[in-house]
């Protein structure tokens, strides 16, 4: 009979301390937040909240951009930067020397010249493919046409996809003894070396790059169309206007602004591939899908005779052109509100 009341006892006490801790754990913050607002005043407390965000900033962001700066004007192999003599522009001057730019066996750091025209290559492609595809997709969802919803869930989904995974599918499918190659040879064809030929491999880098990327894009056509009044449309039909009319001189005109944000964060976008390719194609067959971020790669981490200062004055080069484009999008920003 008394064991009871012990025991109802006992688990009053264990309640009571775990309230107890509870409480003094919800009430920490405020006893340690109040403590620091005593000290620097109620004025200081906004910098108490971002200071975490600045220290990321800071250690992850700023002082690596502060040390590829200061290694962009160094030589050396060493990584320290105490043991890095300074060597001005030569680092730049190595990177431009060309006796003939269009041919870049002629520049004294050939490879650079092949991974610039190459990333040229890329982009011109790539891009133009991109544009083209995701605005004929975004026309496509924004007619009223059945399972509307799950079709534009399905163009967005690649998006979702990790670029190393999408790589590693496609590199699945399209390897020599792959899924592709199978179905050619079960038809009575020869294999065809989508991987080893360099124009085969060129091909695919952009066309896997469209088709992971083109969702992203086509959402923002489809909200720049959808933001078009149909009353335009309904106008036009009454006075006569086929589709095309309608579409050349209603839709495109109005849709111009989205299409330029579309046509330069695709820009951005495609000078800065790597993890795709990397991945598909490792740059090869050759040189053939060797890109300026891979080059930066290959010269700062993966080589053994690193030359830490090259793949920085790479790097800033990039950034100089990536710089423009951002400025060039900013400009149409302002130009629109």
């Amino acid at each position: 009979m008394s064991v009871q009341p012990g025991i109802k006892r006992a688990r009053s006490a264990v309640g009571g301390v775990i309230s107890r801790s509870y409480e003094l754990l919800v009430s920490a913050p405020d006893l340690i937040f109040g403590l620091i607002q005593r000290v620097i005043g109620i004025r200081g407390m906004p910098y108490v909240f971002v200071l975490p965000n600045l220290l990321i900033f800071g250690i992850f962001i700023l002082f690596p951009m502060l040390l590829n700066f200061l290694y962009a004007f160094t030589g050396g192999a060493s990584f320290t930067p105490s043991d890095r003599p300074w060597v001005g522009a030569a680092n730049f001057d190595r990177l431009l020397a060309c006796e003939n730019y269009l041919d870049s066996s002629t520049c004294s750091e050939d490879l650079f010249w092949r991974a610039a025209y190459n990333t040229l290559g890329y982009v011109f492609f790539q891009v133009a493919l991109m544009v083209l595809f995701s605005l004929i997709t975004a026309l496509i969802l924004n007619r009223k046409i059945k399972a509307r919803g799950f079709f534009r869930s399905v163009f967005f989904y690649p998006v979702l996809l990790s670029p190393i995974v999408v790589a590693l599918i496609w590199k699945w499918i399209l390897q020599e003894n792959g899924l592709v190659n199978g179905i050619i040879t079960s038809l009575g064809h020869e294999k065809v070396p989508f991987l080893v030929n360099a124009q085969w491999a060129q091909f695919w880098v952009i066309m896997i790059s469209v088709w992971a990327f083109m969702g992203f894009y086509t959402l923002i056509l489809l909200a720049g169309l959808q933001s078009i009044p149909s009353e335009l449309y309904e106008a036009a039909s009454i006075d006569g206007a086929n589709p095309w009319q309608s579409f050349s001189k209603i839709t495109m005109p109005l849709l111009m602004p989205t299409m330029v944000v579309v046509l330069v964060l695709s820009l951005i976008r495609a000078f800065q591939v790597f993890d795709i390719v990397y991945t598909f194609t490792g740059g090869g067959p050759g040189t053939a899908t060797l890109y300026l971020v891979q080059y930066i790669y290959n010269y700062g981490f993966s080589s053994p005779n690193k030359q830490f200062g090259i793949a920085a004055a790479t790097s800033l080069l990039m950034a100089g052109v990536l710089i423009v484009l951002t400025v060039v999008q900013l400009a149409i920003r302002r130009e629109e509100n």
